[in-house]
């Protein structure tokens, strides 16, 4: 697919637009003000494939916490301000990678423009944030509510103040819950600005179902050509919001980070624990970097012919089956080491 060209920008080392691959997201949900916490679940989520971090800086105390949390974590840290713009000038400060902040609520133009005299100085990028639910008042009466057109032109606002001071290093997000809002209004402004995005779902709800809405905004933006960077938001564990990140990107082969899992769905056919075992191999195989395609099929009369693209896999009979490579079969195997013996394979390739 081709992707949309954009103006490079640096989050720290990772480069977001102009180019470069798709990067996945995340933010805390820990207590920023609690140091050690915070350091642990961003090492987590880093070692689980996310590339850059962002932290919610609410008061003095979080933003004195930052210089500490960035000695000890090795991916590129934002700090999200609101309404404060001492927390930004502190977070700038402490050596932060970039910003996220709302140009209207950051406390007037003046103390705006201090913000972004202190970002130039440093290098430090800012993502104008539009929210569906923190619109002007005036662009809401206009529209009789929230439209694409409102959330684009509130973009367009904020990034001429941003222009208007000489400043350029921007990355864009316009998220909505609703996905057809959502979609429509990235749409709108890929046509009027050359910047990066960031993309998403806000809000998106449950692992569950928020994973769906999630993929489904993100997937149909991102095979448009459309977007730079990415979070899934989830209420939950933010290590489910990288995995489903990664596997976003996987399953429209934009990225090939780790292990892709294909699996049949059950009927009549299948005479081993198929779910329990395909369960088991994603679990062993999650924090594999290798780019790998498994397969696990439930019988061995179509498995091998179905998932010939796979670097490797297993289909199943009755108490025992086969491994095979490239749809080629290598050997047969007991059914109580099919896992065993799939994952020696693995570690060969």
């Amino acid at each position: 697919m081709k992707r949309r060209l954009t103006k490079p920008v640096f989050v720290g080392k990772v480069q977001v637009g102009g180019g470069a691959p798709v990067s996945v997201q995340s933010m805390t949900n820990t207590d920023t003000r609690d140091i050690p916490a915070t350091i642990s679940q961003i090492n987590e989520l880093a070692a689980g494939g996310c590339q850059i971090i962002r932290v919610a800086v609410p008061d003095r105390e979080a933003a004195e916490a930052l210089p500490l949390i960035l000695k000890e974590i090795n991916i590129p840290l934002i700090a999200d301000i609101h309404f404060d713009y001492r927390l930004a000038l502190a977070a700038i400060g402490a050596g932060v990678d970039g910003l996220r902040i709302n140009p209207g609520n950051i406390g007037g133009r003046e103390k705006f423009k201090e913000v972004v005299a202190a970002a130039r100085e440093r290098n430090v990028p800012i993502r104008i944030g539009v929210n569906a639910g923190s619109l002007e008042k005036e662009l809401l009466a206009r529209d009789g509510g929230v439209t694409a057109a409102a959330m684009v032109e509130s973009a367009v606002r904020h990034i001429k103040m941003l222009e208007e001071l000489n400043y350029t290093s921007i990355k864009v997000s316009l998220k909505a819950s609703d996905i057809p809002l959502m979609l429509e209004s990235y749409r709108l402004l890929a046509g009027l600005t050359d910047y990066p995005f960031h993309i998403g779902v806000t809000e998106a709800g449950t692992i569950r179902y928020g994973t769906i809405k999630s993929a489904v905004g993100i997937g149909i933006l991102l095979n448009e050509g459309i977007g730079d960077t990415i979070r899934v938001s989830l209420t939950g564990d933010p290590r489910h919001e990288v995995r489903a990140g990664l596997d976003i990107l996987k399953s429209l082969g934009i990225r090939k980070r780790g292990v892709e899992l294909i699996s049949c769905p059950t009927c009549g056919r299948t005479q081993i624990e198929l779910v329990k075992i395909a369960e088991e191999v994603e679990e062993k195989l999650q924090g594999l970097d290798k780019p790998l395609k498994v397969a696990v099929m439930g019988c061995m009369v179509n498995g091998p012919g179905e998932a010939r693209e796979a670097d490797i896999g297993i289909a199943g009979g009755k108490g025992v089956g086969i491994i095979f490579r490239k749809g080629k079969v290598i050997r047969k195997v007991v059914e109580a080491k099919l896992v065993e013996e799939l994952l020696k394979e693995v570690e060969l390739l």
